[in-house]
């Protein structure tokens, strides 16, 4: 009978971490489910970013959508001590129709000709967003003299299963846009307010997982 009670014990416990856990993004419904687009008449969902087969580029996994090739003008700040070179990985990726260089439906090898236009246009200039693909590690830390950043190495982020920042939150140790927005995240998850935020921002909790201030 102790046993059987021990057994329930465990199931409910395992039970009640993966009910805890933090629920999987969905990209259907989501800002980036181009379903419906008349630009995208196949109507599939994925094909926009991503192809099972003759991927156009090794920038992230399995891309089917034509990279920019813009030149950037990036992030500078006298108190800024990490090097930030041009877009790369997962930024460069999003720019690849964020900057408004590269039509959205160029995609499976298709010029396109539908340009994303408004507030979700960032351009090539970068001087005025958060910079990215710069290496975020204990050394930049140093750098910023202890005072501003918290060790990603080390500091746990509670929203993403405790996982360090460097773990959950940076691509190869750098930066990116990946690093705070989730692109498949359905736009009517109120946690995120809509921003595709990987962390919510009430209280300023997304700054605060690499500010210290």
């Amino acid at each position: 009978m102790y046993k059987k009670i021990l057994v329930g014990i465990v199931v409910l416990a395992a039970v009640g971490f993966i009910l805890a856990q933090p629920a999987p993004a969905a990209i259907t419904g989501s800002d980036h489910d181009f379903s419906s687009k008349s630009w995208n008449p196949g109507g599939q969902i994925c094909i926009v970013c991503h192809t099972p087969h003759n991927s156009l580029s090794t920038l992230v996994p399995l891309w089917n959508h034509n990279t920019t090739a813009a030149t950037f003008t990036l992030y500078s700040s006298p108190t800024l001590n990490a090097t930030v070179g041009a877009p790369e990985a997962a930024s460069k990726a999003c720019l690849s129709c964020h900057d408004g260089t590269v039509a959205l439906d160029s995609f499976g090898g298709n010029a396109g000709s539908t340009f994303m236009t408004g507030g979700e246009k960032l351009g090539t200039d970068l001087s005025n967003d958060h910079p990215v693909s710069f290496t975020y590690n204990a050394a930049l830390v140093t750098a910023d003299g202890g005072v501003g950043l918290y060790d990603p190495t080390t500091k746990a982020v509670t929203a993403l299963g405790g996982k360090t920042v460097d773990a959950a939150m940076l691509i190869g140790h750098k930066v990116e846009c990946a690093s705070c927005h989730d692109v498949h995240r359905n736009k009517g998850d109120s946690s995120t307010a809509g921003k595709l935020l990987l962390v919510n921002n009430s209280g300023s909790k997304l700054c605060l997982t690499c500010h210290n201030k």
